[in-house]
């Protein structure tokens, strides 16, 4: 069975500086998959090919006899690395907390620990007859979403 760091050394030598590693998965069957992204924009069918070719030559397939699937990573998969949380600042996002809320909002910001973002909310202010809409920051940590994801809307 091949190793998960080994595999993850092989893909990581070959990518771009535009691409980064999203996720590698291997089943018990020897089944790969390996989700790749870009900063810039998106992932190529030559990159993927590179790709392939680099851990085809790193492992044996007669030896190893594993399946590989390489990818990029959907638009609307959830966020599994901080660097797609980096490429969507400013983008639509949708976050299902791990306390089940659901926030939609604009992703402004990405540190280490934590990320922002900003969410519309109707308020009432006092003596007005009707409410405002008004901006406020939100700042989650990582550890408490279940997930985060680009928010594809159709105006």
């Amino acid at each position: 069975m091949i190793e998960r760091q080994a595999l993850v050394e092989v893909v990581e030598a070959c990518l771009s500086d535009d691409l980064f590693l999203v996720d590698v998965a291997i089943s018990a069957d020897n089944h790969i998959v390996v989700e790749i992204d870009s900063h810039e924009g998106s992932v190529s069918i030559d990159d993927c090919v590179a790709i392939t070719r680099a851990v085809e030559q790193a492992f044996d397939r007669d030896k190893d006899d594993y399946e590989l699937e390489v990818g990029s990573a959907g638009l609307t998969s959830p966020f599994k690395v901080k660097a797609q949380y980096e490429k969507n600042i400013g983008n639509d996002v949708e976050v299902l907390t791990a306390q089940g809320s659901k926030l939609k909002g604009v992703l402004s910001e990405v540190g280490d620990d934590t990320f922002t973002i900003k969410v519309a909310k109707k308020v009432k202010p006092e003596g007005a007859k009707r409410p405002v809409i008004v901006e406020e920051d939100v700042t989650i940590k990582y550890s408490e979403t279940k997930y985060t994801k680009y928010l594809i809307q159709f105006k």
